[in-house]
C-alpha cells in the first residue's frame, strides 16, 4: 500500500502541525468556509498554519492528487459527507461551513447572499440541489439520481435580539403574511422578500430554547419559501430559498412545511418547462403528506386536523395533472386532475379560485376549450380585491380560451387583459400568460390580431 493511501485510511498523520481554532473564526477564513470553498481553505492552511498538502490530504481523508486539484482549482467539494470529513479532520466548527443549524456563527452567518450560487454552479446543478434537499426532508435519504446536497451561505449585518422569545416567530410571522398579501395584490416584491430572509433568519443564530428554536424554523421556512416564490415571480432565481426552507421545515420536521416547499418549488418547475423535475416535487410533498418516510428515525410532524392539509394535497394533485399534460400524458393529468377535486373543499375564495385557474389552464392544454372557458371565467369571478395577481392571471387565461376557439370577443378580452397585465410587478405573469395570448393572437387572421400580438409582446418585455 502506498504512504499516499495509507495516509488517507488512517486519517490524520501524526506529524500535522497543531491549527489555532481561532484561524477559522478569522473574517476571511469564515468568507472563505461559509461560501465553502475548500480549494481556498486548503491554501489557508498551507500558507498560515504550514501544513503540506500531504498533511492536509491525511486530516482530510482524500488522496494527496486530489488536494493538488482542489487547491489547483480543477476539482471541486460538493459532498455534504466529504465536507463534514474536513470539518471533523481540521476541528472546524460545523456551523460555520453551514453542516450545523444554531450557535451565533452558525450556517446563516455566511456573507453571500442566498439569491446567488455559492459554487458557481448552472440552472440545472441547482434544481438537482434542491431535489435532493427535499429528497432528504422526504425521506431521510437522496434518492438516486436526484444530486447531492450543498449548502448556500446567507448575509449578516445589524443588531441582533439578546434572547428569543415566541415574540420573535409571532414577528416573523406576520412579516411574511402582510408581505405574501402584497405580493398577491402587485406581483413580484422579491426585493421586500429578499430583505426579510437576511434580517430574520440571522435570529437562528441568538439564544432561545428548544421550542422556540423549533418554532422559528418553521416561520423561516414559511418566509423561505414565500421569498422563493416571488424571487421566481420577479423573473429571478429562487431555488436558493426554496432549498434553505426545505432544510429548515426538516429540522424542525414540520410535514406541511416540507410539502409547501416542495409543492412551491415544482410550481416554479413546471412553470419555466422543467415539468418532469416538479413531478419529482410533488411526489415528494404528497409522500410526506401521506406520513410515508421510511428513511426518517424521527417522522415528520402532522395534525390530523390541520386545515391547510387538504388544500396542500389537492394543489399538489392539481399541478402533477398540469406536468403531465405538458408531457403530454393526457390520461395521466385527467386522473390526478380528478383526485385534485375528489372530496376536496377550498379554505377559502383565494383557494377556490386557485383551483379553477389550475384546471382552465390543464383543460386548455387538452384543448378541451369550453371547459376550459367555464373555469377561467369562474376564477375571474372568484378572486378576491386583495387578489389583483390571480385575478389579471386569470383574465389573460379566459382572454386565451376566446382566442384559440376562435370566439368573436377574444381581441376584446385580450386588449383587456393587456392593459391589465401591465399594472403588475409580476414577470412570470407576463411570461406565463402573454406569450402564449400573443401566439394565439398571431395565429387568427385579420390585423387586429396581430396588432394587440404586438403589443402583448412589448408589454411581456418590460419590467417595471
Amino acid at each position: 500500500m502506498s504512504d499516499e493511501h495509507s495516509d488517507k485510511i488512517s486519517g490524520r498523520a501524526g506529524d500535522t502541525p497543531p491549527v489555532d481554532p481561532a484561524l477559522f473564526w478569522r473574517a476571511d477564513v469564515r468568507r472563505v468556509l461559509a461560501a465553502l470553498d475548500i480549494g481556498g481553505l486548503y491554501r489557508v492552511l498551507g500558507d498560515v498554519a504550514g501544513f503540506s498538502q500531504r498533511q492536509i490530504a491525511a486530516c482530510a481523508g482524500q488522496s494527496q492528487s486530489e488536494v493538488s486539484e482542489i487547491v489547483v482549482g480543477r476539482r471541486r467539494v460538493e459532498s455534504h459527507e466529504v465536507l463534514g470529513r474536513i470539518a471533523e479532520g481540521f476541528d472546524i466548527p460545523r456551523e460555520l461551513m453551514g453542516l450545523s443549524w444554531w450557535g451565533p456563527g452558525g450556517a446563516y452567518c455566511g456573507e453571500v447572499p442566498v439569491t446567488e450560487s455559492s459554487t458557481g454552479e448552472g440552472e440545472d446543478v441547482r434544481r438537482r440541489t434542491l431535489l435532493a434537499t427535499a429528497s432528504m426532508a422526504a425521506f431521510g435519504q437522496v434518492v438516486q439520481g436526484l444530486g447531492e446536497l450543498t449548502e448556500l451561505a446567507l448575509p449578516t449585518g445589524g443588531p441582533l435580539p439578546k434572547r428569543l422569545s415566541m415574540a420573535h416567530v409571532h414577528a416573523v410571522q406576520a412579516v411574511t403574511a402582510r408581505l405574501r398579501g402584497v405580493a398577491r395584490q402587485f406581483g413580484g416584491q422579491a426585493e421586500l422578500f429578499g430583505a426579510a430572509v437576511q434580517h430574520f433568519t440571522r435570529w437562528m443564530g441568538v439564544s432561545a430554547s428548544d421550542v422556540v428554536k423549533a418554532r422559528l424554523a418553521v416561520a423561516l421556512a414559511e418566509l423561505h419559501t414565500e421569498a422563493g416564490w416571488c424571487c421566481y415571480d420577479s423573473g429571478m432565481d429562487g431555488v436558493g430559498y426554496f432549498t434553505r426552507g426545505l432544510q429548515l421545515a426538516d429540522v424542525a420536521r414540520d410535514g406541511f412545511g416540507i410539502a409547501n416547499a416542495a409543492w412551491h418549488a415544482g410550481l416554479t418547475m413546471v412553470r419555466s418547462g422543467h415539468p418532469n423535475d416538479a413531478l419529482k416535487c410533488f411526489q415528494l410533498g404528497q409522500f410526506v403528506l401521506a406520513g410515508f418516510q421510511p428513511g426518517k428515525a424521527k417522522p415528520a410532524i402532522l395534525r390530523a386536523d390541520d386545515p391547510r392539509i387538504p388544500t396542500l394535497a389537492g394543489r399538489l394533485n392539481r399541478n402533477s395533472a398540469t406536468a403531465y399534460a405538458l408531457m403530454d400524458h393526457p390520461a395521466q393529468a385527467k386522473r390526478f386532475l380528478a383526485e385534485a377535486q375528489d372530496g376536496w373543499a377550498p379554505r377559502d375564495a383565494f383557494a377556490q379560485a386557485g383551483m379553477a385557474l389550475a384546471i382552465a389552464g390543464i383543460e386548455l392544454d387538452l384543448r378541451r376549450f369550453d371547459i376550459a372557458e367555464s373555469f377561467a371565467a369562474c376564477a375571474v369571478g372568484t378572486y378576491g380585491e386583495g387578489h389583483r395577481r390571480g385575478r389579471i392571471q386569470a383574465e389573460l387565461a379566459l382572454a386565451e380560451v376566446h382566442v384559440r376557439a376562435g370566439e368573436p370577443r377574444g381581441l376584446v378580452l385580450a386588449r383587456q387583459a393587456i392593459d391589465a397585465v401591465s399594472t403588475l410587478q409580476s414577470v412570470a405573469v407576463r411570461q406565463e400568460r402573454l406569450v402564449p395570448l400573443a401566439a394565439a393572437l398571431e395565429a387568427r387572421p385579420g390585423n387586429d390580431a396581430k396588432e394587440i400580438a404586438r403589443i402583448a409582446h412589448q408589454v411581456a418585455a418590460t419590467r417595471m
